[in-house]
């Protein structure tokens, strides 16, 4: 696994941390991200939009806001999150503790 730190992803503040469980190697052309991320508190990953592929966001603990598309909606444990394909969105700690979730990219 490796980790990587990240300012201002996406346009976000503060810092992206970014714990990747599988290297591009084992991904095999299939996925573009199986990780690990943590947002420390008021820290976001900036609202971003996907082409060819679609994003899974499944919260592990924390809270924050996300902004699903231009809608924003609370995000806690145990919530998972879907952008499809030609859609955006964005995720920001709102909460004084740590947001870490699980991230998928799937190839279409």
């Amino acid at each position: 696994m490796t980790v990587e730190r990240i300012e201002n992803m996406c346009g976000g503040e503060g810092h992206v941390i970014i714990k990747r469980i599988l290297d591009e190697k084992q991904l095999n052309g299939k996925c573009g991200l199986f990780a690990e991320v943590t947002l420390e508190p008021g820290c976001s990953l900036g609202y971003h939009e996907h082409h060819g592929e679609s994003e899974t966001y499944y919260i592990i603990s924390g809270k924050g806001d996300y902004n699903d598309n231009g809608r924003i909606r609370p995000v806690t444990a145990g919530k998972k999150t879907f952008t499809p394909d030609g859609c955006g969105h964005g995720l920001a700690n709102t909460g004084n503790e740590n947001l870490v979730f699980m991230a998928l990219i799937i190839f279409d």
